[in-house]
């Protein structure tokens, strides 16, 4: 113990002794990281999050290796156009840099023959009513210009769908939705830190030092090289108002240190002293909160789970070397734009809180355990949601499935040595509800034709050297019950014909294999939150109840939060679920670590009730600016990103902030003053005052 002072001392010396040198060096290394965030790539494609052996992904690296062409992830829609006309569009769209292939009604059968003698469930799939829908193949990570491309073609009153589209959308809406909801969160956290402090210029120190490590995070990713779309989305704004905190409690306790007639030297070296204990163990409980996610087999929450691990650790820094030093260099600015305190106190807060104890008890505890159940049984959405109407993408996609219904394609790839039961898998499949056609050379080439006497690009397209390739076209959707109910009657009748040796793939296929990644990953990362979490409060604590308090306190906060979609009966983003479930816990848990704090060093002094009632007069203005901060981050990201997963995680964290406050400054309490024998047992040396019979709570 000895050493770990005499090191914060010797690091307290160094830092304000050195103060110019501290702040050249972080200017510098946010310059440096400014620069490298360019060369960092983004990606949009969450199937290559999948665990290398997931089914689909297995398929799919067996069909890059056997196939030049991939599976088809676009819809083009051209209305009122002739065969003739279609054709063309066709020739229009295979000289698109980008689009790897084009499958259309003449991959299916010869034009020559009359449209009257066509089956109309095979030819209503490519041509209806004088609109023709093609299927296209667009390359991983061309999407932007490809879709760009074909928009030029088609004009405004066609319209395009699909996996490829959604990404390119999700791609021009990233940077233009970052930048719309950095510009609504930073005036409104600079009132919220206006509010909370008596200096105009103390809110600008608060932003550039969490700022100065939230552009290092980005900088640092270079060493990643990529990084999904939903951490360049979320991890800046999450880092930005999960470690304010660490500042507001460094300079309101400079601030404090001030008000005893301190120089600012003196004021800030026993600030850093004294508020070091709560940062470092609000950032280690966030900082395994978040360590959590990087055990995540669908590895986009690990690659989010890193970066936040990387955020709050560059954002302690920060915090304690610093802002600091910046603080003391321009110590000046803060003592000219001092101003009198805006908000009014908030003494007496406690004593009326406290009256809600008993009612907020029942209340909770009604709720727990339904709340719990509920959020077991959300529906849940594994992709990338519907974009909403007011995108074009959304609005196409409506029109080509008001047109021509649901098509989702399915690939099923099939060793190619017996034609014959190659044959007999086709009708087997053509049979499935929901199957509108099925492609494969059994039955588009046919048996009777010896392979040898085919074009290669006719062979090409279902047949390699090893393996025959079988398109499935769908119009069971690309996911829910009946789509999954579908992904596994096609993989049973697979493998019931060719065993282990049988792969599927498509859009609804990796969705499915999602879905059953993330259902283990979502046990496998609460656990792992909620028992890391639990340790490090043991050890803060030194105490068996306070861990399991605090952890029932924000646990309750984060089922009521998650149960709310299922009682609106509204679908959430599955992705968007687990994240909030955890950072939600890791980020909030402050609030009750603060609190928490407070009333143990009082009940030291005075028994439990005026013990919480100070607590509660003296940090609720703390905590309810940090849940103000945190709310306003996840409500601003519902409201300015178009993308379903970035405004799902933005809506849960909004209210899950807003949720965790009202528990921690109301449930809290009571749990504490109710279990407060109990505490006082389970606690190493807790040094509780000892009431007296005339001491009670009332």
């Amino acid at each position: 113990m000895k050493s770990i002072g005499w090191g914060m001392e010797l690091l307290v010396d160094r830092i304000i002794k050195h103060k110019k040198a501290v702040v050249i060096i972080f200017a510098a290394l946010t310059m440096i990281s400014v620069v490298a965030q360019f060369f960092v790539s983004t990606n949009y494609n969450m199937t290559d999050y999948l665990p290398d052996e997931a089914p689909s992904t297995e398929g799919l690296d067996v069909m890059e290796s056997e196939f030049t062409a991939s599976i088809p992830n676009t819809n083009v829609m051209v209305q009122d156009v002739t065969i003739q006309e279609a054709l063309s569009y066709k020739e229009a769209f295979e000289e698109i840099d980008g689009v790897e292939d084009v499958l259309w009604l003449d991959d299916m059968m010869d034009l020559q023959v009359p449209l009257e003698m066509v089956d109309d469930s095979m030819l209503e799939s490519y041509y209806k009513d004088g609109d023709a829908l093609f299927s296209l193949t667009i390359t991983t990570g061309e999407e932007v210009e490809a879709t760009d491309a074909l928009y030029e073609v088609i004009g405004d009153e066609n319209a395009i769908s699909g996996e490829a589209v959604n990404n390119a959308t999700s791609q021009n809406m990233a940077v233009t939705e970052t930048i719309y909801a950095a510009a609504l969160l930073v005036p409104v956290i600079i009132i919220i830190l206006v509010l909370s402090t008596n200096s105009w210029a103390e809110p600008l120190f608060f932003l550039t030092a969490i700022g100065v490590s939230v552009l290092i995070n980005l900088g640092s990713n270079i060493f990643l090289g990529e990084i999904s779309f939903v951490t360049q989305s979320v991890a800046p704004i999450l880092q930005l108002a999960v470690s304010l905190d660490y500042a507001i409690f460094l300079l309101h306790s400079f601030n404090d240190e001030l008000a005893k007639g301190k120089k600012p030297e003196q004021a800030m070296a026993a600030a850093m002293r004294n508020s070091f204990p709560v940062i470092f163990v609000s950032a280690v409980t966030t900082f395994f909160g978040f360590m959590a996610l990087m055990f995540m087999d669908f590895e986009i929450g690990a690659d989010l789970g890193l970066n936040l691990v990387k955020g709050i650790v560059f954002s302690f820094i920060s915090v304690v070397v610093f802002l600091p030093a910046l603080t003391l260099l321009l110590y000046k600015w803060i003592e000219k734009t001092r101003h009198k305190s805006i908000v009014p106190s908030f003494k007496g807060i406690g004593a009326k809180i406290l009256k809600l104890r008993y009612p907020a008890l029942i209340l909770v505890s009604l709720l727990i355990v339904p709340s719990f159940i509920a959020q077991g049984s959300t529906s849940f959405i594994y992709g990338l949601g519907d974009l909403p109407d007011t995108t074009r993408a959304g609005a196409d996609a409506a029109l080509i499935e008001e047109t021509f219904g649901e098509s989702t394609p399915i690939v099923v790839l099939v060793p190619n040595d017996d034609i014959a039961k190659e044959e007999e898998l086709v009708n087997q499949l053509e049979e499935l509800n929901y199957v509108d056609s099925v492609m494969a050379y059994a039955n588009v080439v046919g048996t009777g034709i010896p392979a040898e006497f085919l074009d290669d690009s006719v062979i090409s397209e279902f047949q390699s050297e090893n393996y025959s390739r079988i398109m499935v076209s769908t119009d069971a959707g690309v996911e829910g019950d009946v789509p999954f109910g579908l992904v596994e009657d096609v993989r049973e009748l697979s493998e019931s014909y060719y065993g282990a040796d049988a792969y599927t793939l498509g859009e609804s296929v990796t969705l499915y294999d999602m879905k059953e990644t993330v259902t283990v990953d979502n046990q496998v990362v609460n656990t792992i939150t909620i028992v890391t979490i639990a340790i490090v409060l043991m050890i803060t604590f030194r105490s068996i109840s306070i861990p399991i308090i605090l952890l029932v306190t924000i646990q309750s906060a984060v089922w009521i939060n998650l149960a709310i979609p299922y009682i609106t009966n509204d679908p959430l983003v599955f992705v968007g679920y687990l994240v909030v479930s955890t950072v939600q816990l890791a980020a909030t848990i402050d609030y009750g670590i603060l609190l928490m704090e407070t009333y143990k060093h009082h009940r030291q002094r005075m028994p439990a009730f005026p013990a919480m009632k100070q607590a509660l007069d003296e940090k609720f203005f703390s905590i309810i600016i940090s849940a103000a901060i945190l709310s306003s981050v996840g409500l601003i990201l519902w409201i300015t990103s178009s993308n379903p997963t970035v405004s799902s995680i933005g809506l849960l964290l909004g209210r899950g902030a807003l949720l965790a406050f009202v528990l921690v400054v109301v449930f809290l309490p009571a749990l504490l003053l109710v279990g407060d024998k109990l505490v006082k047992k389970t606690t190493y040396k807790p040094n509780f005052y000892e009431e007296n019979k005339e001491e009670t709570d009332r």
